[in-house]
């Protein structure tokens, strides 16, 4: 199976997870727009959706799904959302579709996150994958420091030749050359740096739950 065939298998199996009649919170990415697509087919069963960037709310309002503010609604039952990277504790590294903080977010308002993913996102440690950290921009050099100081390698991200901005009106620095063994620890760490917004490791919300699209069908993962 292609990659996209298995993004869209994890999509539909994420389905069982909807609570009919409840408010479903949506990340961001490629795998998840596969679950917008399948939640087209019961979209009627929910009430709506609380998105975690202005790219999913605009896929979730053309297949008619109202769209709620975070602030408007309470805690979720569940959140649904890719992975970069996620190991066998279910912790992950998140933000390559630059929505990590909104992610974060919507993640720590719901009871329980489904991760989506193919199988080559599971790994023994989390870091291969570059960390990405959003950051106030005037903060952007000191932080690159301090990843330095720990062995990391941080760059900006670039769009059209410009610092990418986030929808929070941030910037974004990708970390490489790090091997991350202890993740509630590092988001810890990194969380306290003044001027970062949020770092990528998904560790405090971890998943509950990883559907896991392989060649012979969805494994799933329980945390």
């Amino acid at each position: 199976m292609t990659q996209d065939e298995l993004k869209a298998l994890v999509g539909q199996a994420a389905l069982q997870y909807v609570v009919q009649g409840e408010i479903v919170g949506v990340g961001t990415g490629s795998t998840v727009n596969k679950f917008i697509e399948a939640l087209a087919g019961i979209k009627d069963r929910i009430r709506g959706a609380v998105s975690s960037s202005v790219a999913s709310t605009e896929r979730l309002r053309a297949i008619g799904v109202p769209v709620f503010d975070a602030n408007e609604v309470g805690e979720l039952a569940v959140y649904i959302d890719g992975a970069d990277e996620i190991d066998g504790g279910g912790h992950m590294i998140k933000g390559g579709g630059a929505a990590l903080t909104r992610e974060k977010i919507v993640a720590a308002q719901s009871r329980s996150f489904v991760c989506i993913a193919d199988e080559s996102k599971l790994v023994n440690a989390l870091g291969n994958f570059p960390v990405p950290v959003e950051v106030v921009p005037m903060a952007a050099g000191r932080v690159t420091r301090q990843f330095a100081a720990m062995g990391g390698r941080a760059t900006l991200r670039m769009k059209d030749g410009a610092p990418l901005v986030t929808d929070n009106g941030q910037h974004i620095l990708d970390v490489s050359g790090l091997s991350i063994t202890q993740p509630v620890a590092f988001e810890s760490e990194v969380n306290q740096w003044p001027g970062v917004v949020t770092v990528g490791v998904f560790a405090h919300q971890k998943a509950s739950v990883c559907l896991l699209g392989t060649a012979s069908g969805v494994r799933t993962l329980k945390f």
